[in-house]
């Protein structure tokens, strides 16, 4: 099987019709019947089912379509790639993301990007989500890992949403709730609760009310801080209690548990970049991405 295969399937699948995709490919309709044929035999299944009034696409072939897109689309971007290398072409690939938050896609996701384009070099900025969306909007950065979508929506960049974390509630180890190995969301009612800044993170103290809505009350807010290590410094000292995703648990925590929640709350976390942004290498790095998230989901 060629790359020609695949343009001549994604051609036809497009149109429904092998005399539209001969016209577009500027074939002759007898010669891209018989290649698309060869093609399912080769891989020994059907694409395609032919009518009189047109083609239609199997379930093999809905699925082999998406795969088939993707595939030239990469191709693409290599022989893009290449040829910028030729043209001694190296325009840095800033990303922007979160460490203690919303980093676990970024090792994986660079290494195959780097597979594909390894004349690009890649610069990585540790940022709070608010920091991510300022140098997103000044073209200091390409693309963020940051947190919700509706905030990324609310300030008019594209997104796509990659993952969803487990949500805890990070508490004191003297508070009596503790003592559980879950957490009904209710029982946080009576107490303050320590949330991060619109600032640093967009959208947070919108999301927390949300959630603490759901089980019918509204949190009371003590203060909201800048970085998640002085949110867990606060907790540590008994202020409040703090609802996060549970990879903060990498952070430091000394006098600090962190309990699941009952109902089961999610936090989101999303890719954002600038719809007006020409970059090749973050079309092509936002795809891995999406492909790599949906996969963990």
């Amino acid at each position: 099987m060629e790359l020609r295969h695949l343009r001549y399937f994604v051609a036809v699948a497009d149109a429904l019709s092998f005399t539209k995709g001969a016209q577009k490919l500027h074939l002759a309709q007898p010669s891209l019947t018989r290649q698309i044929k060869d093609l399912e035999e080769e891989i020994g299944v059907r694409l395609l089912d032919r009518m009189r009034t047109g083609v239609s696409l199997t379930p093999e072939g809905k699925s082999f379509l998406v795969d088939a897109k993707r595939l030239l689309h990469l191709s693409g971007e290599i022989v893009e790639s290449v040829q910028r290398l030729s043209r001694h072409e190296s325009t840095p690939f800033n990303i922007g993301y979160v460490a203690n938050l919303f980093y676990d896609l970024l090792p994986v996701t660079l290494a195959s990007f780097q597979r594909s384009f390894p004349a690009v070099p890649i610069n990585l900025f540790d940022m709070t989500c608010g920091d991510q969306f300022r140098a997103l909007k000044d073209g200091k950065i390409d693309c963020g890992f940051v947190g919700p979508h509706e905030a990324v929506e609310e300030l008019g960049f594209k997104f796509r949403s990659i993952a969803s974390y487990e949500t805890v509630a990070a508490l004191a180890k003297n508070n009596p709730l503790a003592k559980k190995s879950v957490i009904k969301l209710g029982e946080l009612k009576p107490l303050f609760f320590i949330g991060m800044s619109e600032a640093s993170y967009p959208g947070y103290r919108g999301w927390l009310k949300q959630t603490c809505q759901r089980v019918g009350f509204s949190p009371k807010i003590l203060q909201d801080v800048e970085i998640e290590r002085t949110l867990i410094q606060a907790v540590a000292a008994g202020l409040g209690v703090a609802l996060l995703p549970d990879q903060v648990r990498k952070l430091p925590h000394e006098n600090v548990v962190f309990r699941p929640l009952t109902p089961r709350v999610m936090t989101e976390s999303c890719i954002a970049w600038k719809g007006d942004n020409p970059s090749t290498a973050l079309k092509a790095y936002v795809n891995i991405v999406s492909d790599r998230g949906t996969r963990m989901r």
